[in-house]
């Protein structure tokens, strides 16, 4: 996993150099500033002085609703169940303070109907710094996973990449895209995580969320949307219940789905 190996330097790199940083600066010096910031503050703490300049981990933090319910809306288009399905999940997930389970989000359709593009939106409305974020982790099925001979060395990575990111960042967010790509062996290695599990080899991974973009069932679904335009009926009135049956058999029917 190139870009997985990356992150990974990098994310070790990180922490060692900030402690050389701050072991370099003398200790009064680093009262005095600590002193300011708390009068002009009331009170600043060392971790919250430190996330000013580098980016942390905000397991608590609130999701923004509406602006992403904004933001969702403005850019994206003909997608009314996407809009209205993620929000409602997001919501729900993050204003949940102990959820039984990670958050799995499958979004399916043709390549082009913006589902990359709505994983950009979430992962930007969950961790500012969006897909550029050490807590974000995006793999692609052809990029990160190609060779089917080498699926056990991808299930051992994935699971340690999961596992050691989530350890540091309850919050993570990791996007599976071209999963109709993706061998089920690869896919195996990441059911542990998804299911009803207290924790996982002494980590929880309920707070992570998980989002796998498929073009399975594209056809059926524009299928569908020909079938409501044909009996007169908008595409608006569309519901999710009227998509669930076929992207099943999609899903299902996909050689490289388990």
């Amino acid at each position: 996993m190139p870009r997985a190996a990356g992150l990974g330097r990098a994310a070790a790199l990180g922490p060692l150099l900030a402690a050389h940083v701050v072991a370099a600066i003398e200790p009064i010096s680093v009262g005095i500033a600590l002193g300011a910031a708390s009068a002009l503050t009331g009170y600043l703490s060392y971790t919250d002085l430190y996330c000013r300049f580098a980016e942390c981990c905000r397991e608590e933090q609130r999701l923004n609703a509406s602006a992403l319910k904004l933001e969702l809306e403005e850019k994206l288009f003909g997608q009314h169940l996407a809009t209205e399905v993620i929000l409602k999940a997001l919501t729900g997930f993050k204003n949940n303070k102990n959820p039984k389970k990670p958050l799995t989000l499958s979004l399916h359709g043709w390549a082009g109907t913006g589902k990359n593009f709505v994983s950009q939106i979430v992962a930007e409305n969950l961790h500012s710094k969006g897909l550029k974020s050490n807590f974000v982790h995006l793999f692609v099925s052809t990029l990160h996973f190609p060779h089917e001979q080498h699926i056990k060395l991808y299930q051992d990575q994935l699971q340690g990449w999961i596992r050691g990111n989530v350890s540091a960042c309850a919050s993570s967010v990791f996007i599976f895209d071209e999963m109709d790509k993706l061998h089920p062996g690869v896919i195996d290695a990441i059911k542990p995580f998804l299911d009803y599990y207290e924790q996982v080899d002494g980590v929880s991974y309920r707070k992570a969320i998980f989002m796998f973009l498929s073009n399975a069932g594209g056809d059926l679904i524009t299928k569908t949307a020909l079938d409501f335009w044909r009996a007169g009926r908008k595409r608006e009135d569309i519901q999710l219940k009227d998509l669930e049956p076929v992207l099943s058999v999609g899903v299902f029917n996909n050689k490289h789905n388990t």
